[in-house]
C-alpha cells in the first residue's frame, strides 16, 4: 500500500510541488474518515464523465482517503420521464414528482448509483451502493410538489459501515418518511444537509463547467466570502443558477468550521484541486475579514512577528523591525494568517510610491485563496506598487500575474504595477530595491 501511495504522490507532484502534495495529504489524513470530504455529483457528470469520475475517486482511495459521494440524476430522469409521456414540471426549481413518476425515479437512481459503483469496482476500488436509509425525510409540499421530500434527519449508520470497510459510500438522493414512503430529494439539498451533520473539511461539487464562471466565461479561481460575497452578488452576470449556488454555498459555510471550504471543479481535475495550492476550479471559503491600519497602532505586533517568522522560516524578522519601519498601510486577516505591509518611498519626484515590504501567508493558509483576497483589498486602494522578491520564491509566478513589469537583478526580481511607461520612476524603484536594507535575518 505504501508503494502505491508513493507512486500516486509522484503523479500528483507533476501537478504541483511535492511539498504541497505532502502538506495536503498530512492535513487530510489527520481527519476522522467521515470528515474528509463530501462530494456531490450531478447527473450530467455521471452521464458524460463517468470514467474520469471513477478514476479521480480511485486516486483518493489509493492515497488512503475515503470521500462520501452524493449523486443526482436530473438529465437521466428527464429522458426517462419523457419516454413515459410524463411532462416535466418544476416549482421553485424543484422537480414535481407525481405518483406515476416515482417508479421511474427509483429505477433511474438505482441505475445511476450502480453505474458509478460498477465503474469503481472495475478499477479495483472499494465502493458501496447506498440507495436508501440515510436521508430521513418529510413531505416538502405534497399538494404542489407531489412525492418530493425535505431532509429532516441524517442516519449515519450506512455511511459509517461503509467507511469502516474502507469503502466509498455512494449515496442516491432518495429520502424516506418514517412510514417508509420513498420521496425524491434534490441532490444539492441532500448534500447540504449531510454536510451540516458531518462538518467535513472539504465539500466538492463536480460539474462539467469546472467551476463558477465570471462574466467573460472564465473560471473564478477563489472566492473569500468575507470580503467578496456582496460585491460578487452585485455583478449583473451573477444570476439564475449561479446566484442560487452561491447563496447555498454561503449558507452552508456559515454552519461549518472556518477551515472548511467548497471546491467546484471537473471530475478529471479533482486531485489537482485538492492537492495543489493553485487548484483547478473555484475554491470558496468563508474566509476572514481584512483589517487595515495606517500605523503600528492597533496592530498586535507579537502576532505579526510570529506570522512573518513562520512564513519566512528559517529567516526571521529583525529585532528592531517595528522601530525601523514606518508603515504606510498594513493589511492583515483578522486571525493574523496573512498580512501585507506597505511603506511609502520617495522615488517619484516627491510624490512617493507604495512599496510592498512584506507579504506573509501562514503555511496552513496557503491554497485557501486568503493571500489573494488580502491582495485584492490592497490592490483596490493602491493603484501603484513596487516590490522585490528573491529568485526561487514560490509565489513569483503569482507576482508575474499581478505585475505590469519585472526587472531581474542578481539575487532578486523587482516587480511593479501602475507605473505605466514612466521609465525614470521605474529606474528609481529598481535602485531603491538594490540599496534597501534587508529586514529578514538569515
Amino acid at each position: 500500500m505504501s508503494e502505491v501511495r508513493n507512486t500516486i504522490v509522484r503523479l500528483l507532484s507533476a501537478m504541483g510541488s511535492a511539498r504541497e502534495v505532502q502538506q495536503y495529504l498530512k492535513r487530510f489524513s489527520q481527519l476522522d474518515a467521515k470528515r474528509f470530504a463530501v462530494v456531490k455529483v450531478g447527473g450530467a457528470v455521471l452521464r458524460d464523465d463517468l470514467t474520469e469520475l471513477a478514476s479521480s475517486l480511485t486516486f483518493l482511495q489509493r492515497v488512503g482517503l475515503t470521500p462520501i459521494v452524493v449523486h443526482g440524476a436530473g438529465p437521466q430522469l428527464d429522458d426517462e420521464l419523457t419516454k413515459a409521456g410524463i411532462e416535466k414540471r418544476t416549482v421553485n426549481g424543484l422537480r414535481v414528482t407525481p405518483p406515476q413518476a416515482l417508479g421511474i425515479v427509483r429505477r433511474v437512481f438505482h441505475q445511476q448509483n450502480l453505474a458509478l459503483v460498477d465503474a469503481l469496482h472495475a478499477m479495483d476500488t472499494r465502493a458501496t451502493s447506498v440507495v436508501s436509509g440515510v436521508f430521513a425525510a418529510d413531505w416538502l409540499d405534497r399538494a404542489n410538489c407531489g412525492l418530493v421530500g425535505k431532509v429532516k434527519r441524517i442516519e449515519l449508520a450506512p455511511i459509517e459501515a461503509s467507511l469502516r470497510m474502507g469503502s466509498i459510500p455512494i449515496l442516491a438522493s432518495l429520502g424516506e418518511t418514517d412510514e417508509g414512503q420513498i420521496l425524491n430529494v434534490n441532490a444539492d439539498f441532500a448534500a447540504n444537509e449531510l454536510v451540516r451533520v458531518l462538518q467535513p473539511y472539504k465539500i466538492v461539487f463536480l460539474t462539467g463547467t469546472g467551476g463558477l464562471l465570471d462574466g467573460a466565461g472564465k473560471v473564478i479561481d477563489s472566492i473569500n466570502l468575507s470580503t467578496e460575497y456582496e460585491p460578487l452578488m452585485a455583478q449583473p452576470w451573477v444570476s439564475g443558477g449561479m446566484r442560487l449556488k452561491l447563496e447555498q454555498i454561503a449558507d452552508v459555510l456559515r454552519d461549518l468550521p472556518s477551515a472548511s471550504s467548497v471546491s467546484i471543479t471537473r471530475p478529471s481535475e479533482l486531485a489537482k484541486e485538492l492537492f495543489t495550492h493553485k487548484g483547478s476550479g473555484t475554491l470558496v471559503r468563508r474566509g476572514e475579514k481584512v483589517l487595515r491600519f495606517d500605523s503600528w497602532e492597533g496592530v498586535d505586533k507579537d502576532r505579526m512577528r510570529a506570522l512573518i517568522d513562520s512564513s519566512f522560516a528559517p529567516r526571521h524578522l529583525a529585532a528592531d523591525y517595528f522601530e525601523r519601519i514606518r508603515p504606510y498601510r498594513i493589511y492583515v486577516s483578522e486571525n493574523y494568517r496573512t498580512a501585507m505591509i506597505l511603506t511609502l518611498e520617495d522615488v517619484d519626484k516627491g510624490q512617493g510610491v507604495p512599496y510592498l515590504d512584506k507579504f506573509a501567508v501562514l503555511e496552513d493558509a496557503q491554497g485557501e485563496g486568503l493571500g489573494r483576497a488580502v491582495w485584492q483589498v490592497m490592490h483596490a486602494e493602491n493603484p501603484q506598487l513596487f516590490w522585490r522578491s528573491r529568485h526561487g520564491n514560490r509565489i513569483n509566478a503569482f507576482y508575474h500575474e499581478q505585475s505590469d513589469g519585472c526587472f531581474k537583478a542578481p539575487t532578486f526580481k523587482v516587480f511593479w504595477y501602475g507605473l505605466g511607461a514612466d521609465f525614470k520612476t521605474i529606474e528609481r524603484c529598481v535602485a531603491h530595491c538594490v540599496q534597501r536594507r534587508p529586514s529578514l535575518i538569515d
